[in-house]
C-alpha cells in the first residue's frame, strides 16, 4: 500500500481528483515500466493517435460473405480479413459470418474506422487483435455499428485464448462519436489483455460473462455506456503487477446490470465524475452468502470518488475496498444486502450526500479509521449504523476486536442513523468536534446508541442519541463540551416528543426519536455549567421536523418529566 500514500494525501489536501492524464512526475521501475505518482502504470494514450490524414485511409468493403480491399497490407480468405500492416482502414458494410483480424509486427498504430459496420462471427471474435503495437477502433460520427459472436469458438493451433466479441492481446482504444452495440454470446463483450481506453458517445454491451475488461487498466472518458452481463460489468484484473489492474473513469453516464460486481479493479478505482446506475447480483434483496462477489464498486487497494451521481442496488457491499476509500463529493443513493460503504483500511468522507436506505452496516472500516469531515449522511441499517470494527467483518461469525489503533472521528456534517444495532460503534475511540448527529438505535438491550472502547471525546457539534438503557454509554468526562445522559423509568414509545430547555426558557432541543427508547444522550454547545434545565414529555412544536429533530419553532409544553443542573462534563439523569 505504500505506493498509494501520495495519492490519498493529494486528494485530501487539494480536494481534487488527479486523473491519469494530468501533468505528473514520471519515473522508472526496475522493469522499466513507466508509472505515475499514484503508483499506476501510465496508459498507452497519445494525442497523435487521434489525428490522421484522411487521404491515407484504406477502404474496406464488407459484402455479406466476401470482402473487397485492394491494399497491400491485408490478406483475404473469403469472409476473413487479416490486416498485416499498420495504417488506417475505413471499413463499411456487413459480414453474416466473418471476422477482422489484426496481426502485424509494425510499430505504428492500426486504426479500424467502423463506418456503419455489422459483423457476425459464429466461430470466434468478430474483431480479433492477435498482434499489434496498438490498435484503435474508431466509431465514425453518426454511424451505428454491431458486433455479435457465437456461443462456441473454434480455435487455430496455439491461438486459443480469444473469448470476447472484441478481443485484443495488445493495447486497444475505442473512440468516436458513432454508436457500438456488442453481443458477447460466448463469454465477454470487450476484452483487452493489455490496456483498454474507451472514449465514445454510445456503447451497449450484452455479455454472458464480463462486460468490458482491460486487464492492465481500463480508462473510460466521455461516454454513455450500458452493460448487461452475467459476470462483472467493468473489470481490470492484472494481479501480477501492482502498478496495473486499475480503473479510471473521468466522465460519463453508466447503466450497469451485472450478476457479479458492477465495477471491479484489482488495484484502484479512480472516479473524477460520472452518473452511474448499478444493479449487482440480485440487488439488495439477494443473499450475501454466495461464492460469487456481487458488489457495486470494488477495489483491492484504493477507491477515490471525486464527484458524481450514483444509484447502487447491490447484493454485497455497495462500495467496497480491501484498502481505503475517499469520497470527496457526490450524490449516493444506496441499497445493499450487506454494507453500504466498507473499507478494510481508512474510510474518509470529505463531503457529498449519502443516503443508505438499506444495509447490514451503513459505514464500516474493518482495520482503519472512519473520518467524516462534511456532507449529509443518512443510514438505515439492520446492524450498526457506523462501525469501526478493528479487525473483523462484523456480519460474519466471530465478533469484533477491541483496538486503540483505530477510531471514529467526526469533524462536521449532518449524520442521521436509524439502526437495529449500535448507532455509532467504535471498537477503538470516538472523537466528535462538529456537525449534527442524530441516532435512533436498537430497541434490543444488547446494543447502544453510542458504543465505544476507550474514550468518546466530544469538543463540539450537536449529538442526539436514543436507544436502550442497559448498555447505554455517554461521552467521556475528558470531553470539553457538556453532555447529559437521561435514563427514563420505562421504555418510551417511538415518536414520543422530548423537550429540553433551561429554567429561563432557552430551548436546547425538541426531538421525537424514530424508535422506542429508554435512554437519551444529548451533547450540545448550548448546555452550560451551573444552569438548570427541565425535561418535558409530549407537547407540540411549530418547528420543522427532520429525522425527529425540530428546528426554528415554538414548543408548547407537555408534562414535565424531570430537571437537572450541569455541574460536570457529563450529567446523569435517572
Amino acid at each position: 500500500m505504500e505506493k498509494k500514500l501520495f495519492f490519498v494525501a493529494a486528494v485530501f489536501l487539494n480536494f481534487t481528483f488527479l486523473s491519469c492524464e494530468r501533468d505528473t512526475k514520471l519515473y522508472q521501475t526496475e522493469d522499466e515500466e513507466v508509472i505515475n505518482d499514484e503508483g499506476n502504470a501510465e496508459s498507452h494514450d497519445n494525442s497523435d493517435d487521434y489525428t490522421w490524414d484522411n487521404t491515407s485511409e484504406i477502404p474496406v468493403l464488407l459484402n455479406d460473405n466476401s470482402i473487397v480491399c485492394n491494399a497491400i497490407g491485408v490478406s483475404i480468405d473469403e469472409s476473413t480479413l487479416t490486416i498485416t500492416s499498420a495504417g488506417t482502414y475505413n471499413i463499411s458494410g456487413s459480414l453474416s459470418n466473418g471476422q477482422i483480424i489484426v496481426d502485424t509486427e509494425d510499430e505504428d498504430i492500426v486504426r479500424l474506422l467502423l463506418n456503419g459496420v455489422t459483423i457476425t462471427c459464429s466461430y470466434n471474435s468478430p474483431i480479433y487483435v492477435r498482434n499489434a503495437e496498438k490498435t484503435m477502433i474508431v466509431l465514425q460520427e453518426g454511424t451505428q455499428n454491431y458486433l455479435t459472436d457465437g456461443i462456441t469458438y473454434t480455435y487455430a493451433e496455439s491461438d486459443d485464448d480469444s473469448n470476447a466479441s472484441i478481443y485484443s492481446k495488445d493495447d486497444l482504444t475505442i473512440y468516436g462519436k458513432g454508436s457500438l452495440t456488442v453481443a458477447g454470446n460466448f463469454n465477454d463483450g470487450i476484452t483487452s489483455k493489455d490496456g483498454l481506453i474507451i472514449e465514445s458517445d454510445l456503447i451497449t454491451v450484452n455479455a454472458v460473462d464480463d462486460g468490458i475488461r482491460g486487464k492492465d487498466y481500463l480508462i473510460i472518458k466521455d461516454i454513455e455506456l450500458t452493460v448487461i452481463c452475467g459476470g462483472d460489468g467493468l473489470k481490470s484484473d492484472n494481479d501480477e503487477d501492482s502498478s496495473k489492474g486499475y480503473i479510471s473513469i473521468e466522465t460519463g453516464t453508466f447503466t450497469i446490470t451485472a450478476d457479479g460486481d458492477a465495477v471491479s479493479a484489482e488495484t484502484d478505482v479512480l472516479i473524477a465524475y460520472c452518473e452511474m446506475n448499478i444493479i449487482s447480483g440480485n440487488g439488495s434483496t439477494g443473499s450475501v452468502y454466495s461464492t460469487t462477489s456481487m458488489k457495486g464498486i470494488k477495489a483491492n487497494e484504493i477507491i477515490s470518488i471525486d464527484n458524481g451521481i450514483f444509484t447502487i442496488n447491490s447484493t454485497d457491499d455497495a462500495i467496497h475496498s480491501n484498502g481505503s476509500i475517499t469520497i470527496n463529493e457526490g450524490t449516493f443513493e444506496i441499497a445493499s444486502g450487506d454494507d453500504g460503504i466498507h473499507a478494510d483500511a481508512d474510510l474518509d468522507i470529505i463531503g457529498g450526500y449519502i443516503n443508505i436506505s438499506k444495509s447490514y452496516e451503513g459505514l464500516e472500516s474493518a482495520q482503519g479509521n472512519i473520518n467524516i469531515y462534511e456532507g449529509e449522511i443518512f443510514v438505515i441499517s439492520s446492524d450498526d449504523g457506523v462501525n469501526v470494527s478493528a479487525g473483523s467483518n462484523s456480519n460474519r461469525p466471530g465478533g469484533t476486536k477491541s483496538s486503540t489503533s483505530y477510531s471514529l472521528n467526526i469533524y462536521g456534517g449532518y449524520i442521521a442513523i436509524n439502526s437495529k444495532g449500535d448507532g455509532l460503534d467504535s471498537n477503538g475511540a470516538i472523537t466528535i468536534s462538529g456537525g449534527t448527529i442524530i441516532v435512533s438505535s436498537s430497541e434490543l438491550s444488547d446494543n447502544n446508541a453510542i458504543d465505544y472502547d476507550g474514550s468518546c471525546v466530544v469538543s463540539g457539534g450537536l449529538i442526539i442519541a436514543s436507544g436502550t438503557s442497559r448498555m447505554n454509554q455517554a461521552p467521556s468526562t475528558s470531553s470539553s463540551q457538556y453532555s447529559v445522559s437521561i435514563t427514563f423509568s420505562s421504555t418510551q414509545k417511538a415518536g414520543r416528543m422530548i423537550h429540553i430547555e433551561s429554567t429561563d426558557g432557552s430551548q436546547i432541543l425538541t426531538v421525537k426519536p424514530k424508535k422506542s427508547f429508554q435512554s437519551l444522550v444529548v451533547s450540545s454547545p448550548d448546555l452550560k455549567k451551573g444552569t438548570t434545565y427541565n425535561i418535558y414529555q409530549d407537547g407540540s412544536s411549530t418547528g420543522s421536523e427532520e429525522n425527529g429533530l425540530y428546528t426554528n419553532g415554538t414548543y408548547t409544553a407537555g408534562s414535565k418529566y424531570s430537571s437537572f443542573s450541569i455541574s460536570s462534563m457529563v450529567t446523569y439523569v435517572n
